[in-house]
């Protein structure tokens, strides 16, 4: 049996409440509509998307594909079956890559760590395709990886058939698949996404600028990757943090490289001028202590699993409620970790977000007496 209780979230957080109420709401306009065929506009850590069109589109990535490329390369780092102090013997298929290029040399032996600068800032084809052979020997294998980690992501409108993206019929993705896997790629290798702010690399005497000029023009973007296909258009994916809120957008076929980079700006400004994102509880922290019978302890800490945040509009945060169903009677052993309820957030009366609430501390059982007296209690109440 779950009982149920609710308390504004003000409150369990400690906060002014009252003050918090007088501030007047804000007019929300709609979401921008840009020009590009496809995009998407998603807070990082909530994955609430704020602005979208046909973001769930098969299309052609073009180089796009190269945040999948890296993804997998990442992986093997972390996994321990490469490092980023490899040396990679360039063979002529990577060497004779079509497209941009880091301009490596055939036969020569460049570092893991340089062809990811080459592959991130300048886009090189030859460099994704040396990465992709010295991942998994051939880029045919390679590309059956990047499927791999695609459905493991739940990227359910992208496959992969090249490291590059060069064009091909069974080669696409969607603006939604692309800011999913940005997000991925941002929580699971923090220590990695510094390649995607820096600005410039030179390699064979060759210096080359980031092709994302939002680095430039938004001091809060920090990544992530540019590309263009005749047949994909114009295409870029972006994050920025501003205050602690981290967006992505994702641009696909825009018309120009101008016309991408202003579309971006209107998606991230929309983004931040009319939404915010909080964190109301952290993970491990006691939202609320129960009672638990049939216990060598009285009571029990109960919490959540894992941050939670939320995006809602600026100016309604103290309108969000918070409802806490628990188990009752919640009864001794109990392992830490199980479910003994939920959270649930509402905004007006909508729910917005439900979270498993969690034992944070393991209860063992009483002994006999102790089970015994409980037992009476119970039958009393």
């Amino acid at each position: 049996m779950l009982r149920a209780f609710a308390l504004s979230v003000a409150i369990l957080l400690g906060m002014p409440f009252g003050a918090a109420a007088q501030t007047p709401p804000m007019p929300i306009p709609d979401a921008p509509s840009v020009g590009a065929s496809n995009y998407i506009l998603m807070d990082f850590h909530t994955g609430e998307i704020l602005a979208d069109k046909a973001s769930d589109e098969p299309r052609d990535p073009a180089s796009l594909t190269k945040i999948m490329t890296a993804f997998v390369v990442f992986s093997e780092i972390e996994a321990g079956h490469i490092s980023l102090a490899d040396e990679v013997l360039v063979s002529e298929r990577a060497w004779r890559a079509p497209g941009s290029r880091m301009f490596i040399e055939v036969d020569t032996r460049v570092t893991v760590d340089d062809l990811l600068h080459g592959m991130i800032i300048q886009s090189g084809n030859d460099a994704s395709v040396a990465l992709a052979e010295h991942v998994a020997g051939t880029e045919e294998a390679f590309a059956a990886l990047m499927n791999q980690y695609a459905a493991e992501l739940g990227l359910r409108n992208t496959q992969y058939t090249n490291a590059a993206g060069l064009p091909h019929a069974d080669h696409y993705s969607s603006a939604a698949d692309t800011a999913r896997l940005v997000q991925a790629l941002i929580d699971r290798f923090p220590s990695f996404y510094g390649y995607y702010s820096q600005r410039s690399f030179t390699w064979n005497d060759i210096q080359q600028p980031n092709r994302n000029r939002m680095l430039w023009q938004d001091p809060s973007v920090d990544g992530v990757k540019t590309g263009y296909t005749k047949a994909a258009g114009y295409c870029l994916a972006t994050s920025a943090e501003r205050d602690g809120m981290r967006l992505i957008s994702v641009i696909l076929g825009a018309d120009s490289a101008n016309a991408r980079i202003d579309q971006t700006a209107t998606l991230l400004n929309y983004g931040y001028r009319f939404f915010e994102t909080h964190q109301l509880y952290a993970a491990d922290e006691a939202i609320e202590t129960a009672r638990i019978w049939r216990g060598g302890q009285d009571t029990i800490p109960l919490g959540l699993a894992r941050d939670l945040r939320v995006t809602v509009p600026v100016r309604t945060f103290d309108r969000l409620e918070a409802n806490l169903s628990l188990a009752n009677p919640m009864e001794a052993p109990v392992e830490a970790g199980t479910p003994l309820g939920e959270l649930t957030v509402t905004l007006d009366d909508e729910v917005i977000a439900t979270e498993a609430i969690i034992a944070l501390e393991t209860v063992e059982e009483a002994g006999f007496v102790g089970r015994l007296i409980d037992g009476i209690r119970l039958r009393m109440q």
